[in-house]
């Protein structure tokens, strides 16, 4: 049998101790908590990964206990921040021990050399600048090694600002009767912008990363938009999917395994969040061409995905401590071109 690795992405819905407050509010009561710790680990003993990428997690304690009541604490490390007790969300992983390459880090500021600013590219178009200079919710990067011969695997796993409109009101300019019955418009451009220019500053560090040689990457998280995005667009480069007996990959582009499943399918059912009765993807778990079937440069073929997402029918207001994503898995094996 070849070589083979799973991995998942999996947004924990704001994961944290019993009692500690979240986004100002009350955090969960202990019943509460009980009920996320039994659905995160049976979400992890029900669909097993070898890597797992996690999103919105507020303490370290609380995916140790996820871990442990899953039976899998001896079998994996966790890749949380020191001293992550509360107070903010980061992104985490859990990795089989002997899988992880090295020390992971937290990459908080954008790039140093982006600027997102141009005086407009034609007669009629004005000046423009994005101030933004750090992640909202720092990039997680990690390399794992699941075989020994093949190089290690970078992984970047990464969680960006939502659709949800950014609340204005709080603002010096902000005043009620200019500017309430706009605020929804003005929010959701907000947190467009937001969204895409942490896109951009994460795809700058990936082309950074592959120009010009064969390292293998894996970006996946929560990118709360959906695959024909220009979020998306931006992050994958929107590289040409090729088929049948065609052979090539670009050297920087990222593949959805959303569309390499669907190859696969002869119905897409893919979505991972409903909000107002619309199916969405937004949880992505993209790789570069040593990962992509038809590409010169395959170290790695797909080998399917699979999707949990029944949770966000049966329990729709989260009261048994669901989470509002699906949970993604894909299997790669080993079997270069």
């Amino acid at each position: 049998m070849p070589e083979r690795f799973t991995i998942a992405t999996f947004n924990l819905r704001n994961l944290n101790e019993p009692g500690l407050a979240m986004y100002g509010r009350d955090g969960w009561s202990l019943e509460e908590y009980e009920r996320k710790i039994a659905f995160t680990s049976t979400m992890m003993a029900m669909l097993p990964a070898d890597i797992w990428a996690f999103q919105e997690l507020w303490h370290g304690a609380s995916l140790d206990r996820a871990l442990a009541t899953a039976g899998l604490a001896n079998d994996y490390v966790t890749l949380v921040p020191e001293d992550h007790a509360g107070g903010r969300i980061v992104c985490a992983a859990a990795i089989r021990r002997e899988l992880l390459v090295g020390e992971p880090e937290w990459i908080r500021n954008f790039p140093e050399g982006l600027v997102l600013a141009s005086g407009g590219d034609d007669p009629q178009t004005e000046r423009i600048a994005v101030e933004l200079s750090s992640f909202s919710r720092p990039v997680l990067h990690f390399q794992m090694r699941p075989s020994d011969q093949a190089d290690p695997i970078h992984v970047y796993v990464c969680h960006f600002k939502s659709k949800g409109p950014t609340r204005i009101f709080r603002e010096p300019w902000y005043e009620r009767d200019a500017h309430s019955r706009h605020s929804e418009a003005i929010g959701g451009a907000l947190s467009t912008i937001r969204r895409t220019a942490e896109a951009t500053a994460l795809r700058y560090m990936l082309t950074d990363q592959m120009k010009g040689n064969d390292t293998p990457v894996i970006v996946l998280g929560d990118v709360n938009d959906g695959t024909l995005s220009n979020t998306m667009n931006i992050l994958t480069g929107q590289p040409r999917f090729l088929v049948g007996e065609g052979r090539g990959g670009g050297d920087t582009d990222l593949y959805t395994a959303q569309t390499l499943q669907e190859y696969r399918s002869t119905r897409d059912v893919y979505y991972t969040h409903i909000f107002n009765n619309n199916f969405e993807s937004l949880d992505q778990i993209l790789v570069s061409r040593e990962l992509y079937d038809n590409s010169r440069n395959r170290v790695w073929a797909f080998d399917g995905l699979d999707i949990a997402n029944d949770h966000l029918h049966y329990d729709p207001k989260h009261a048994q401590g669901t989470s509002d994503h699906g949970v993604v898995r894909v299997a790669f094996k080993y079997d270069p071109a």
